[in-house]
């Protein structure tokens, strides 16, 4: 009953921020194209300065959002991939076999398509991982909005899914978005990591440590060339799941606590900052530029081929089964679903064509747009019609 409780609580909450998230990309679009445009800019690039001492920290508003915000995001998805992986939906093989295999799926041919198309342009080949991401509060909040028609499982299959995604897009930003190496400052950061694991194994559960260390754990992967967002990652590993004593989870407690700040907060301000796609000198050659259209291809055609296809193979081999009470037209929806990229895209793209310095900045938010906003429409509506069928026809799938 805990379980169920706990599940649907986590569902209400990444519907609501689907549809902040929504909110917020409309309204940036809005702001950016209308006279207030030069607001929105400036906001976005206002200098931000933190120095302690010789130590120095300045960027524009939008790369502390960026770098920073975003990495209290990736420790929340650190502390839920490390609670699947030890005590949920990651935790048992056969639980894995299915959504791994379409993550899997879903993140080759959308990669394999973007190279396709963009193969003899080797400056944008940097954003062959773009369409390889899934933004997984949006695409349960368009789940959402079918309420019980859609069965349980398929939410879950979706939400491990998306984790699966998510973790794969960790390992993608770390080995192929990072810039030049700094050694003084891997070597720091390497000792607060050190610090932070010796902290776990002898058994700490207070947070508070693990949170100064961690901070400083950030600011030296920062300074180091490795993308900062990571030192996130790296904190939520190193924090306990279980205790010896009867102490409540320190891992539970702060997923629970960072959840709503993240869902609420941090990523409808991300979606506003990155969303804000101006729509002046926009032609019909625009969208068909080989790099958006590389990324909405990729996100509509190739997340649903590569997710349904790798299912379906999973289940025809007889290595998996398809989630309970679910038919093979709901997950083709949750299929297409899967091309909702949005968020992570978003952040892909900001460091695949750095603004200022590559010349397709600005360009991916075209294709990002344009397929994850088909894919919710066409996914939603397929979704839809096959939940019905299911529904009218009484013990089918």
């Amino acid at each position: 009953m805990a379980l169920r409780n706990s599940l649907t609580r986590f569902f209400q909450l990444e519907a609501a921020s689907g549809l902040l998230l929504i909110a917020a990309a409309i309204l940036a679009l809005v702001i950016n194209n209308s006279p207030l445009s030069w607001l929105y800019n400036g906001l976005l690039d206002t200098p931000v300065v933190a120095q302690v001492g010789a130590l120095k920290i300045a960027k524009p508003l939008l790369l502390w959002i960026n770098d920073g915000l975003m990495a209290m995001f990736f420790l929340l998805i650190g502390l839920e991939v490390k609670r699947e992986v030890l005590d949920g939906q990651l935790s048992r093989p056969s639980q894995i076999v299915l959504p791994g295999a379409a993550a899997i799926g879903g993140m080759l041919v959308p990669a394999l398509i973007y190279w396709f198309l963009n193969r003899d342009n080797p400056p944008a080949l940097a954003g062959w991982a773009i369409p390889t991401a899934t933004d997984i509060a949006f695409a349960l909040g368009v789940l959402a909005l079918l309420g019980k028609r859609v069965p349980v499982s398929l939410k879950l299959f979706l939400m491990t899914l998306a984790i699966i995604d998510d973790l794969g897009a960790i390992i993608i930003i770390a080995i192929f978005y990072s810039g030049a190496l700094s050694t003084l400052s891997l070597m720091l950061a390497a000792a607060c990591i050190a610090v932070l694991v010796a902290m776990n194994r002898m058994g700490v559960v207070k947070l508070g440590p693990y949170m100064v260390v961690g901070l400083i754990l950030w600011v030296c992967v920062l300074k180091s060339g490795v993308h900062a967002t990571l030192a996130g990652v790296t904190l939520a590993f190193c924090i306990p799941l279980r205790t010896k004593n009867a102490e409540t989870s320190p891992l539970r407690t702060l997923e629970h606590a960072l959840h709503p700040w993240v869902a609420y907060g941090i990523l409808p301000l991300f979606a506003f900052a990155n969303a804000g796609l101006s729509l002046s000198g926009v032609t019909v050659e625009s969208f068909t530029h080989h790099v958006p259209m590389g990324i909405a291809i990729g996100l509509l055609l190739g997340k649903t081929v590569g997710v349904f296809g790798l299912t379906w193979l999973a289940v025809k081999v007889g290595i998996a089964n398809l989630p309970a009470g679910a038919n093979w037209g709901q997950v083709l929806g949750v299929a297409i679903l899967c091309g909702i990229g949005f968020t992570m895209s978003l952040f892909v793209g900001s460091l695949a064509f750095e603004p200022g310095v590559s010349d397709y900045a600005g360009m991916d938010r075209m294709g990002i747009l344009t397929g994850s906003i088909l894919a919710a429409l066409l996914g939603y509506a397929i979704t839809a019609a096959a939940s019905r069928k299911s529904v009218s026809m009484p013990g089918h799938g």
